[in-house]
């Protein structure tokens, strides 16, 4: 098993103050390196904290309002001027394409390597990326624009066989007994997978609320994960301006980890009218005790 850990970049809201820095964040799953969203500074944190972002292959937008997305333009001319050539594959929004052809029309860029655009439809819930480890889905958000937020699953790793039960058995049977299945010997004699191999260790899951209102029908996209970023942009005193600002409070973030029975939850995307987010924390945890701030320049394992 490799690092399943995610890196936050940026935790302010809309306005960045002199310590926080509009949404941005950095995961590592395995031998992965992927970028969700991109605000404002996301590279002048990627290198104040030392990280490898030359090996972000995929990058994850949830919606394009500014804080979220207008880091993204450096970022690639970044890339380009470093030369990279490996293929960069970019998820967001059917506009955001728009919006960074016109960018590098205007300043005369052509990119170096090449950028794989995919459209994200955000009512329609589904897989957008997937390998051998790790499946990436989306999940529907109810923001002011089309908003999505992200499922990072590794795939069910196989039993471990106990090897001094097994090694007396015919090679071409490991495989089948690894996924949970009894085998059959030539002489009849039955081997159950349960008997020869340990449980699986359980895969690790991260799952991204970007900016959203209170909205339970997300818990069945988030049931069980082990980390839940969610928004919680206002105390429960401002649930009024959440409501007409389509975002959410910390009581409602906390309100939606224990529905969902997550391991851990992360708040983030706080207003700027909060120097002091130990109020917001405090919320939370009367309802979620496993609940934390999100901190920009820290990583939490998932």
């Amino acid at each position: 098993m490799g690092p399943f850990q995610v890196t936050i970049l940026g935790c302010s809201s809309a306005t960045p103050t002199f310590d926080r820095h509009p949404t941005s964040q950095f995961l590592v799953a395995n031998d992965r390196h992927f970028l969700i969203d991109c605000g404002e500074a996301a590279q002048i944190q990627l290198r104040k904290f030392k990280l490898k972002f030359s090996r972000i292959n995929q990058i994850f937008i949830s919606h394009l309002h500014g804080d979220h997305i207008f880091g993204l333009p450096g970022l690639l001319s970044t890339f380009h001027l470093s030369g990279r050539t490996n293929p960069l594959t970019l998820f967001g929004p059917p506009g955001l394409k728009e919006i960074l052809d016109v960018t590098f029309k205007y300043s005369e860029t052509v990119l170096r390597f090449p950028l794989h655009f995919i459209p994200i439809d955000a009512h329609e819930p589904k897989v957008i990326f997937e390998d051998k480890m790790l499946e990436v889905s989306t999940i529907p958000l109810r923001h002011r624009i089309p908003c999505t937020g992200f499922l990072f699953k590794e795939k069910q790793y196989p039993r471990s066989l106990i090897k001094e039960r097994v090694e007396d058995l015919p090679l071409e049977l490991l495989p089948r007994l690894k996924k949970g299945e009894d085998v059959t010997l030539d002489d009849g004699t039955v081997i159950r997978s349960i008997d020869v191999s340990r449980d699986p260790v359980s895969s690790r899951s991260y799952a991204f609320c970007s900016d959203t209102a209170y909205d339970e029908s997300i818990i069945p996209y988030i049931k069980g994960v082990s980390v839940l970023y969610h928004e919680a942009t206002f105390s429960s005193e401002m649930n009024k301006r959440a409501k007409e600002t389509f975002h959410s409070t910390a009581s409602q973030a906390a309100t939606i980890a224990k529905m969902a029975g997550v391991g851990r939850l992360y708040i983030g995307h706080y207003s700027a009218r909060y120097s002091d987010l130990s109020p917001l924390l405090k919320e939370a945890r009367e309802i979620f005790p496993e609940t934390y701030l999100s901190k920009e320049g820290e990583s939490y394992d998932c």
